[in-house]
């Protein structure tokens, strides 16, 4: 499947996704990562965001 939504992002005039990979502390002092993709033009304001 994911060589499909690959292809299917890849399209000329289709929306340009980023991989946005955020650093997250929990309660117990661990850090885990984040992954989520996001729209080029919506970058900003995600990384804006806590």
């Amino acid at each position: 499947m994911a060589k499909k939504v690959v292809a299917t992002l890849k399209q000329p005039g289709g929306a340009k996704f980023a991989k946005v990979i955020r650093a997250v502390k929990s309660e117990s002092g661990s850090i885990s990562f984040k992954e989520e993709m996001v729209p080029e033009a919506q970058v900003k304001d995600v990384l804006a965001k806590k």
